[in-house]
């Protein structure tokens, strides 16, 4: 089965153009100016230390905050007049954000499914579990999981919609190096199978490698670089993109002291 980026026909999954969000008039932006557009199989990540914009910029995305000003359309509906519509097409995952800890993962994940309106949504739930591991205690209640667990029940809440757009916000934080290898394995996997957009913010400078084909760099709220990983760290003349993070949120280049 062809992914689905085919079968929508569509260049971009996500377009923003201009974006500015302050909190208050006489404020900084939080986020000043950002554009970029994000296609169908792409990952592109979204990098910046506290206080850089990421934050915001992935509410704005969601809905859950109003721009300033500028534009987002995401899979083809204006996010400021159509929100709805793109929101059913997309999901978002964050190890911050706890699901409700008496409610069993299964009840979890009903909720969520409703809330999308899944068809089939035992089949979804069943085969969700299986892919994600999530048998062994998909009827204990959330908030008696480890770490770990609770990272693949986000995971699990994030596909249930089966998303054409996914936003992630740190989704191996906290991990073990093993299990965050094995939640990069699923993203890679599903994003292989359907074709699907995929936006993360990560501090994990080896994952964003792994992951994504093209970064924006921000710090305060503006983007100060942009480009594949391997540009990046041919461009500051590092050893990888961690080094070039550092760079960055210091303002040295190579050869300067910070």
């Amino acid at each position: 089965m062809p992914p689905r980026a085919h079968i929508w026909g569509m260049s971009d999954a996500l377009i923003v153009e201009n974006l500015v969000k302050r909190y208050a008039p006489d404020h900084p932006p939080a986020v000043d100016g950002l554009s970029f557009t994000l296609s169908p199989g792409q990952t592109l990540g979204l990098l910046g230390g506290n206080g850089a914009g990421k934050t915001t910029t992935i509410a704005m995305l969601l809905g859950l905050l109003v721009p300033t000003s500028g534009r987002i359309t995401a899979l083809g509906h204006d996010m400021g007049q159509d929100r709805f519509a793109a929101l059913a097409r997309m999901n978002f995952a964050s190890p911050y954000i706890a699901l409700p800890s008496k409610l069993t993962v299964r009840e979890n994940l009903r909720v969520y499914g409703h809330l999308y309106n899944v068809a089939g949504l035992r089949a979804r739930i069943a085969i969700l579990a299986e892919d994600l591991q999530l048998t062994d205690f998909i009827d204990r209640p959330a908030g008696e999981l480890s770490a770990g667990q609770k990272t693949r029940v986000a995971l699990a809440k994030a596909l249930i919609n089966s998303p054409d757009l996914l936003l992630l916000d740190e989704p191996t934080a906290s991990l073990d190096p093993d299990t965050g290898d094995w939640v990069r394995t699923r993203l890679e996997r599903y994003r292989e199978r359907t074709g699907c957009a995929i936006l993360l913010a990560s501090h994990n400078m080896a994952e964003v490698e792994r992951l994504c084909g093209h970064v924006i760099m921000l710090k305060q709220g503006r983007v100060v670089d942009e480009g594949s990983p391997e540009e990046l760290i041919a461009r500051f003349g590092r050893a990888d993109l961690e080094q070039v993070f550092l760079d960055i949120a210091r303002g040295t280049r190579v050869g300067e002291s910070a």
